[in-house]
């Protein structure tokens, strides 16, 4: 049996921008991509913190070092500049592979979306895609 496990999340990130005009999903920092394990086009939970609001959206990989989280497409309705997100993803898993000791990858941001601590591990072993 697979299990929809949660594997990695970006955490107090801050909005940079919102664009209502563009196709749609969530722009994010490469930096932040790479440490989280999070990939470009994968499916991601939001929740903004400020408000509430939860919406699900797939991340378009942003310019490295420039702390960019913008809010795309419809998306940009449900947070602004300055709000505060969490970006999660989750994985299927196999359950026997889940081992005890198990952890997602934590990428905990200050208020420019610098990295200021990772926490975790990155779990790569039959995740169903």
């Amino acid at each position: 049996m697979y299990l929809e496990m949660f594997k990695a999340k970006i955490h107090r990130a801050t909005v940079t921008d919102a664009n209502l005009n563009y196709e749609g999903s969530l722009t994010v920092d490469e930096e932040l991509l790479q440490a989280s394990g999070i990939k470009p086009y994968e499916k991601v939970s939001v929740v903004n913190i400020n408000n509430g609001a939860r919406f699900e959206t797939y991340i378009i990989k942003g310019k490295a070092g420039q702390g960019e989280i913008c809010l795309n497409g419809a998306a940009a309705r449900l947070g602004h500049k300055g709000d505060k997100i969490i970006i999660i993803s989750y994985a299927l898993i196999e359950e026997s592979d889940i081992p005890e000791n198990y952890e997602p990858r934590v990428v905990l941001v200050d208020e420019k979306n610098r990295i200021i601590k990772i926490s975790g591990n990155l779990y790569t072993k039959k995740i169903l895609v």
